[in-house]
């Protein structure tokens, strides 16, 4: 089975360990994707609804890269650093997938990264 490694500058760039998607078996696998802001390498935004949007608008930029779109995504796993931004987060979800949402699941953030609030990781249909 090939697989192929996706990149693109429009979103924020990975560590060296592992990549921003991977292309395989007609799916696109989209790594925890941080609210990094691709043009200054920092987090983009204070609140949850800011960050929620650019991590979505970070995996937007994936997708397309690899030739698939937001409607496509069929599962999503959201791990936020606080439970009570819970609400915030889907305030801000609901924008962008008003109906027929993808299958979601959630997660607490294991360790304290200082001023990153939400990571949102993707598989989408390829």
């Amino acid at each position: 089975m090939a697989r192929d490694i996706v990149f693109t500058p429009k979103a924020a760039k990975p560590p060296p360990t592992y990549s921003q998607a991977v292309k395989a078996a007609g799916l696109v696998f989209v790594s925890g994707t941080s609210p990094v802001d691709p043009t200054t390498g920092t987090f983009k935004g204070m609140t949850i609804q800011e960050q929620t949007r650019q991590c979505l608008t970070n995996i937007q930029a994936i997708l397309e890269e690899a030739g698939s779109a937001l409607e496509k995504i069929v599962s999503v796993t959201v791990i936020l650093a606080d439970e009570d931004d819970f609400a915030g987060m889907n305030e801000e979800w609901l924008k962008w997938f008003p109906t027929d949402p993808p299958a979601r699941q959630g997660a607490k953030l294991p360790v304290r990264v200082p001023g990153l609030l939400v990571s949102i990781a993707a598989i989408a249909e390829a």
